[in-house]
């Protein structure tokens, strides 16, 4: 059944080896000798009870059918039509292409839509069209996946069609077992020939046998797949997970009502957080479907006022393998109804999902009154954002020179604001290089004395200034006075409404002027902004001169890093031929094409993502790199003592191994506190620097050789546990035992909010003093991890960063970057500042998304693809880069025998195309000062 069929013999009857299989399966409903009546499609709102097919007539492109192993597009039939055929179709129709063997075509995943015992019948208009004399047979075949047993195929029908006209397959099953996948397909002709699909139907010929999987489908948007949503059944469809269930229709002598509805019910005698309400809703949920889900919620008793109460999905896979995947969350109280919203999806074919609502801790009830799971809409991206003289450059701080005093400004608190003279005259770096040539500053600074609070300081409003979705850079001198006992933060902050927003940080020593610099931007529309500037412990005098605040212009920056890029990140390339006569060469057209671009773009990948197809795809086709969300970490890989699993590594790594994908390795240890496995913040420090050795010992030999970097210990600027506990040696320890287990691989450190100027904790300073403290203990640091967990970015802020950091000359990675806006414009936008300022620094040698599906990334509004395989505005821009990226040439050898170009490092393909034949050559170009030469031998 694994064969692939190769004879190539255009005979019309002939079938390809697994039709000829499934004909012989005892599953086969022969009904060769019987006349099947079938239903024509009716419109698909009609929902499950007419078509369980999804997109059953093309209107949203291929979304949910696959070609297998081949090519496939739509097209409509009002503006094309295949050459030959007469018939013209009222909607579009979909066409598999570029087949190499018979058994090629097109799919759709329908096991969630069908069941045992039922039967089915299946109409569809089809078509061929390519190089056929005559006609052929097209065949509709169920493919029957068991993991125990293997896979076989079930034949449902077969046309015989010719290029003139559509013809009409027609068909039945049933299934007497419930395989753990069911995927229908097309398949039959010859390779060469394009198959070619109108409309196509299943429908349940007994619609009472149906009935168990009627809630399975979802074509019909509004239906909720929970049974007894509202407790209008009573108990019936739920238990308790842990604990006991109670109905009701009140409760505290009448003062809990239901919010909607006759009844509620309660999950009491609560003794764990995870101990709550569920209901089983296996077969109701499809794969690679998202579903959103709203529950309406409250809590009650053991005086607990307010608590996070969620809403989880339990997933068991035929291997029974577990998984819990967070659906929605919210603080609910005992006073009032609140609703919980969420949206989830499943990326392979579970044994078993069950749907439960928890989180108060032991002793407190949890109240549901309605719970709802549908298949989530279609919502249309929001239009890009039209922006109306945005006037770039242009400082909304009002009298920023204090020419007038200090009008415009006011003491937040009960501080006092005076002007000196004595600051700095020259606009701060990072402002400089988005301004360009600037006039002086005025050298007079606001004085801020008499300050009690941490938070006092000089304030001005800026509602009116303000305009939503532009990105705005801050910046500005900051000094401290004398008195204070150690270095202060100062922080540049917004008051929008009831919201901080960081503007940016710096930390101040007493020794003088201080650049401070940031961004921010505005997404809803708000009714006050206060920018204000703080930090500084009481009793210290703040100094604040040229604060500026002014949006900047990303196209004007982009267009910089473009010639930076071609500095960067090209080489002249000379094809020097030779081999023939010379005088036969002169003119004979070159044609060069980049098929690859070698700098590493990568992206993060979870266990559960390589179930789904339509992930993989768009991962093997548009990165090279790989990284591991969870499943390296020491808490995934032993969550408990001894009890190991590093099964979902493996499988992750033979597929990146085997689309030739580097990974890199996330990561040996963490040293953020609540990152840390419990069994671990257990051990007494002799058993704790053991168990710190077999994880390195386990992990690194295991993988030795198998993973190109390493970063060692997670985010050393912001959590200390290993080194609290082991001492200060721990860290450096932790290099020189990896390298000795793997010297093949490069060790990273890896911290956040580096390049954003928003965390004095992390600041570039900061880091380089701590890879330098490593160092110095004789750590071997490979290279500098920059997370890129960022916000509204600014190009030269982050290009300062990369500066700074620079200067140790160690290989720059982003190794976590997504950026967040709710306008995929705007996304898109910050996605492509980030990837242009990064790809043209010389310094940076590789870029990792941390995700690009939604669902299944760590921030919202952050990714590129949605969740049923869409890609939205921010894909499409990374895409385009991508092309960008790539480097053409096209021209004539010239009288040297020469070819010249310049072009991206990576491979190329060469064509030299002259009146008597075509040569084709590959060659690489690497990374190099000098121009390369290429000798091409013909």
């Amino acid at each position: 059944t694994n064969q692939k069929h190769k004879d190539q013999d255009k005979d019309k009857d002939k079938l390809t080896q697994r039709t000829r299989e499934a004909m012989e399966n005892p599953m086969y409903n022969a009904g060769n000798n019987v006349e099947i009546a079938v239903r024509k499609a009716n419109d698909s709102n009609h929902g499950c009870a007419t078509n369980i097919v999804l997109n059953h007539d093309f209107s949203e492109g291929l979304h949910l059918w696959h070609p297998n192993n081949c090519d496939g597009f739509v097209v409509s039939a009002e503006s094309a039509h295949p050459e030959g055929t007469s018939e013209k179709l009222g909607g579009n129709y979909a066409v598999v292409s570029n087949r190499k063997e018979c058994w090629q075509g097109l799919e759709q995943d329908i096991t969630a839509r069908v069941s045992p015992g039922s039967t089915y019948t299946v109409s569809a208009h089809v078509g061929v069209s390519g190089p056929l004399q005559g006609s052929t047979d097209v065949l509709a075949t169920l493919k029957l996946e068991n993991r125990g047993s293997g896979t076989s195929y079930l034949f449902i029908g077969r046309t015989s069609v010719s290029k003139e006209k559509w013809e009409k397959l027609e068909g039945t099953f049933s299934l007497p077992a419930m395989p753990d996948r069911v995927v229908f397909y097309f398949e039959g002709p010859s390779p060469g020939v394009d198959i070619l699909i109108e409309s196509v139907v299943i429908t349940c010929s007994s619609p009472s046998e149906c009935e168990s999987v009627s809630q399975r489908c979802f074509d019909a948007g509004d239906e909720n797949i929970i049974l007894n949503p509202k407790f209008e059944d009573g108990l019936n469809n739920w238990s308790g997970r842990g604990c006991k269930i109670v109905l009701h229709d009140s409760m505290a002598d009448g003062k809990i009502v239901p919010l909607s509805g006759k009844y509620f019910a309660s999950a009491t005698e609560r003794t764990q957080n995870w101990n709550g309400i569920q209901q089983e809703i296996t077969g109701k949920v499809q794969r690679k479907l998202a579903y959103d889900v709203i529950a309406v919620v409250r809590i009650f008793g053991n005086n607990v006022t307010n608590s996070d109460v969620r809403v989880t999905l339990w997933v068991q896979t035929p291997n029974l393998r577990e998984q819990y995947i967070g659906v929605a969350n919210a603080q609910a109280t005992d006073k009032d109804w609140v609703q919980l919203q969420g949206k989830f999806l499943l990326n392979g074919s579970p044994s078993k999902v069950v749907i439960y609502v928890e989180g108060p801790p032991s002793g407190t009830d949890i109240l549901l009154n309605s719970l709802i799971v549908k298949h989530a809409e279609k919502t249309p991206p929001s239009p890009p954002p039209v922006i109306e003289n945005p006037a770039f450059g242009v400082n909304i701080i009002q009298n920023s020179s204090l020419s007038d005093g200090t009008n415009g400004w006011f003491p937040l608190g009960n501080c006092t604001l005076s002007v000196a003279t004595g600051s700095p005259h020259i606009l701060p770096p990072m402002a400089r290089e988005s301004l360009g040539p600037h006039e002086p500053l005025s050298g007079r600074y606001i004085l801020v004395t008499n300050r009690t609070q941490t938070w006092m300081g000089p304030a001005q409003m800026i509602t009116d200034r303000l305009k939503l979705f532009l990105t705005y850079q801050v910046s500005g001198w900051v000094r401290i006075g004398s008195g204070a006992s150690g270095p202060q933060n100062v922080n540049v902050a917004l008051g929008v409404d009831s919201q901080w927003v960081n503007g940016g940080q710096v930390e101040v020593n007493g020794d003088g002027w201080h650049e401070i610099g940031g961004s921010f931007r505005i997404e809803k529309q708000p009714s006050k902004v206060m920018v204000y500037v703080q930090g500084p412990s009481p009793g210290v005098d703040l100094m604040v001169a040229g604060v500026q605040i002014f949006p900047v212009d990303r196209q004007a920056r982009f267009r910089y890093l473009r010639r930076q890029t071609d500095q960067n990140r090209k080489r002249d390339v000379i094809l020097k031929f030779s081999g023939v006569d010379s005088s036969t060469l002169l003119g004979t057209m070159v044609l060069v094409k980049q098929t690859q671009n070698t700098f590493p773009l990568g992206s993060c990948m979870s266990r559960t993502n390589i179930d789904n197809e339509d992930f993989v795809d768009f991962f093997t086709k548009n990165f090279n790199w790989a990284v591991f969300g969870n499943e390296l970490k020491w808490y995934w890989t032993e969550p408990q003592q001894g009890n190991f699993n590093y099964n979902d590594a493996d499988e992750m790594l033979a597929l990146c191994k085997s689309h030739n994908i580097q990974t890199r390795g996330h990561c040996i240890f963490w040293e953020v506190i609540n990152t840390v496995q419990s069994w671990i913040q257990a051990l007494n420090k002799n058993d704790l620097m053991t168990a710190v050795q077999n994880r390195l010992t386990g992990l690194l030999t295991r993988y030795k050789g198998k993973f190109m970097h390493y970063d060692v210990n997670n985010e050393m600027l912001h959590g200390s546990f290993y080194q609290d506990r082991l001492g200060k040696d721990i860290r450096a320890n932790m290099f020189k035992t990896a390298h000795q287990l793997d010297p093949s691989a490069l060790l990273f450190v890896n911290d956040y909010h580096v390049e954003d100027g928003c965390d004095t904790r992390s600041s570039p300073e900061k880091y380089i003093q701590h890879i330098l403290d490593l160092q110095e203990q004789g750590a071997p640091v490979g290279g500098i991890g920059i997370q890129g967990h960022i916000d509204s970015p600014v190009g030269p802020i982050v290009c300062s960063a990369l500066d700074k950091l620079g200067i140790l000359g160690l290989p720059i990675w982003f190794t976590e970057l997504d950026v967040s806006s709710i306008n995929e414009y705007v996304r898109g936008d910050d996605l492509e500042v980030m990837l242009r300022e990064a790809f043209a620094h010389p310094a940076v040698d590789g870029i990792m998304l941390w995700g690009f599906w939604e669902l299944f990334m760590s921030r919202n509004n952050s990714h590129l693809v949605n969740a049923e395989g869409d890609i939205n505005e921010a894909g499409k821009r990374y895409l385009a880069l991508r092309k960008e990226w790539l480097s053409h040439a096209r021209g004539h050898i010239d009288d040297q025998g020469q070819f010249q170009f310049r072009g991206f490092h990576g491979t190329y393909t060469l064509e030299i195309i002259n009146s008597s034949k075509k040569v084709s050559k590959t060659f690489v170009v690497d990374n190099g000062d000098s121009p390369l030469v290429v000798p091409i031998d013909l």
